[in-house]
């Protein structure tokens, strides 16, 4: 097993590294960098992507730009930078490092990475890391609550549909999970702000923040009530379609499972019922599940809640990540790349050990990686 565990820690840096080429690449094609950002400021031009998008960087050129009232007429090859002095042009190009060579800048980058230097936001003033950490609770939060009631809900209704496959119960279950499948999370969410948060009827549940202004003046149990007060709604509209992918492939794992010989032989030495599908059953028929985990944790957490985020006022990662994409804030993009690739490639090395865990007849020690 430690083998194995090494090989795949080191099959991680190749991978870590095309990943991040790849992007690097893509990004440097992609119009609207960031220096175009800026002169559109400049110019009065800019549409504001969201509500939060300023910092030094934006201030600093605002005032260079005030301080050079003196134009210039010659071509730029940055759309919008005709009129503006070429001075004012290099000095953003120096600013955000794009006066060296392209593999400088990325070795660079890649550099500072592994030594977990993420920089600072283009727009924001302040280190990436610093920004991640301010976003990660609500993300957190909303990830491993989602994750918690669907696999809660899920795995056992799976299993009692398998068992009783074809029933009245297995069709209307199936009937309703499906439905909540086919309503987008984010409809979900206007009809419960509609229904219960001031919507037209009731006005029960907050819509701003991950709990309440005056929080810290509050007491242990008033501050849990009002931390899952304000996170209902969200977690509600997430879970809705969460169920019916897990609950019909748990279903149809234990129904590969239960017309197995194995499990013949088991009933018939008179073992109960109980114990045949969480003795025998349960532990080959979750290797699927198992390993789907790690990709479905990534997904729920880090970017599966951007429109949730956003209708609910929650000031997450995924909408951090949104804003950096629009506004072309490469170091909190490459950045925050790094971290989810590197915990998504940890990830699914756990998943594989967890395959052990449930099932230590598998060996890993005898599989090519």
């Amino acid at each position: 097993m430690l083998a194995y565990i090494i090989r795949r820690v080191l099959l991680m840096i190749p991978t870590l590294f095309g990943i991040m080429v790849i992007n690097f690449v893509i990004v440097q094609f992609a119009p609207g960098g960031p220096i175009e950002q800026i002169i559109a400021k400049v110019s009065g031009t800019a549409v504001a992507a969201t509500a939060r998008v300023g910092g030094t960087a934006a201030g600093e050129v605002g005032g260079t730009a005030a301080a050079k009232g003196a134009a210039s007429t010659g071509t730029s090859k940055y759309r919008g930078a005709q009129g503006l002095d070429p001075e004012f042009i290099k000095q953003l190009r120096h600013q955000f490092g794009f006066d060296k060579p392209l593999y400088e800048r990325f070795l660079l980058m890649m550099g500072n990475y592994l030594r977990f230097d993420f920089g600072e936001s283009y727009f924001r003033d302040r280190k990436v890391i610093d920004l991640v950490l301010d976003k990660m609770p609500v993300s957190i939060s909303l990830g491993l609550w989602t994750m918690l009631i669907v696999y809660s809900v899920s795995i056992p209704l799976g299993i009692r549909k398998a068992v009783r496959d074809g029933s009245r119960f297995d069709v209307w279950t199936s009937a309703v999970v499906i439905v909540g499948y086919a309503i987008p999370s984010f409809l979900f969410a206007v009809l419960l702000i509609v229904l219960f948060a001031g919507g037209s009827y009731l006005d029960w549940f907050p819509l701003r923040a991950l709990v309440s202004e005056n929080w810290h003046a509050l007491s242990w149990p008033d501050r849990i009530l009002d931390y899952f007060w304000h996170i209902t709604l969200p977690i509600l509209s997430l879970v809705i379609g969460g169920f019916a992918g897990l609950t019909m492939l748990t279903k149809n794992s234990f129904l590969d499972q239960i017309t197995m010989q194995y499990v013949v032989t088991a009933r018939a030495k008179g073992l109960t019922e109980h114990r045949v599908l969480y003795g025998h059953v349960f532990r080959n028929a979750m290797l699927i599940v198992i390993a789907g985990f790690p990709a479905a944790f990534i997904g729920i957490l880090f970017t599966g809640a951007l429109l949730t985020e956003i209708i609910f006022s929650l000031d997450g990662l995924g909408l951090l990540g949104f804003e950096a994409v629009i506004n072309r804030d490469y170091p909190i993009m490459f950045g925050t790349l790094f971290m989810y690739t590197l915990l998504g490639l940890v990830l699914n090395l756990v998943g594989d050990m967890t395959y052990v865990i449930v099932d230590p007849r598998i060996d890993f020690e005898s599989r090519e990686v």
